[in-house]
């Protein structure tokens, strides 16, 4: 995990976005590369507005090209090697092509219906076509720390097997990790099986269980909080397009809930 792609965008959840990357991108001593998309303003013509159009979009334009400045102008300050590339397009489409040399992708979990970048829904459309876990982070989480406590959500899955080898480089990095399984795993995989893996890359997990007839997400979240966790690690279910058919309910409602940062792969 060395090639970190992160969103940037002027939108409620940059700063977190950035915070994040960054934080991941000294960790593990890698590149980070800030792509600006450009997303040109809804218009509905009719015969008489075409001046006022162009304006709009030759606004929106000279707005993003002063806020890619202020990006670089930001990332020139940090102590990461860093890149930003400038596009114009729709943000999930754009992510997912300039992925492809990537290893990580940073975006956000959830954000306001107004904002012009549908958040979850970029997520969803990420987790099943890029091919690269995601690491979504709560617009309102001020600060990653990827030396913290770890949380994976363990249901032995071929999509949790996915998630948790693409979240083995930061692992390493957690003081401690705990694998948590809820109402045991109904995946071929074992969390002794999980377990043995991370030791195999000197990590010892702890392992824990826990039984509930109400809401797995709930469990996961509460044992976020309990244990202080910097993040989440779990994997993502479904074929659908939309990310209410892509993601499964404890997905989607760890998605819409978790107050850290959710490592996930499909």
């Amino acid at each position: 995990m060395r090639n970190i792609l992160v969103l940037v965008h002027e939108d409620e959840g940059q700063e977190s976005r950035l915070q994040a990357a960054l934080s991941v991108t000294r960790g593990v001593g890698g590149h980070l590369t800030a792509l600006d998309v450009f997303v040109i303003p809804m218009i509905v013509a009719d015969p008489w507005s075409g001046y006022a159009d162009a304006t709009m979009v030759r606004t929106a334009s000279e707005a993003d090209a002063t806020h890619c400045s202020r990006i670089e102008q930001r990332l020139a300050r940090e102590d990461v090697p860093w890149s930003v590339a400038k596009v114009t397009g729709e943000p999930a489409e754009e992510l997912r092509l300039a992925a492809e040399l990537a290893d990580l992708i940073v975006v956000s979990s959830h954000g306001s219906k107004q904002s012009i970048v549908a958040e979850r829904a970029i997520v969803g459309d990420l987790a099943i076509k890029s091919g690269r876990p995601i690491l979504a982070v709560p617009p309102e989480c001020v600060s990653f720390d990827p030396t913290g406590r770890a949380l994976v959500a363990w249901d032995g899955s071929h999509a949790a097997n996915q998630a948790l080898r693409a979240a083995t480089p930061l692992l390493a990095l957690a003081e401690g990790v705990t694998v948590m399984v809820v109402n045991e795993s109904d995946g071929p995989f074992s969390s002794k099986e999980a377990a043995s893996y991370l030791s195999r890359h000197g990590i010892e997990p702890r392992i824990l269980e826990r039984t509930t007839s109400g809401s797995i997400a709930g469990e996961i979240i509460e044992q976020t909080r309990n244990e202080e966790a910097s993040y989440i690690v779990m994997g993502a279910f479904g074929r659908g397009r939309a990310v209410e058919a892509l993601f499964g309910g404890v997905t989607r409602s760890v998605l819409a809930g978790s107050p850290v940062p959710l490592l996930l792969a499909h």
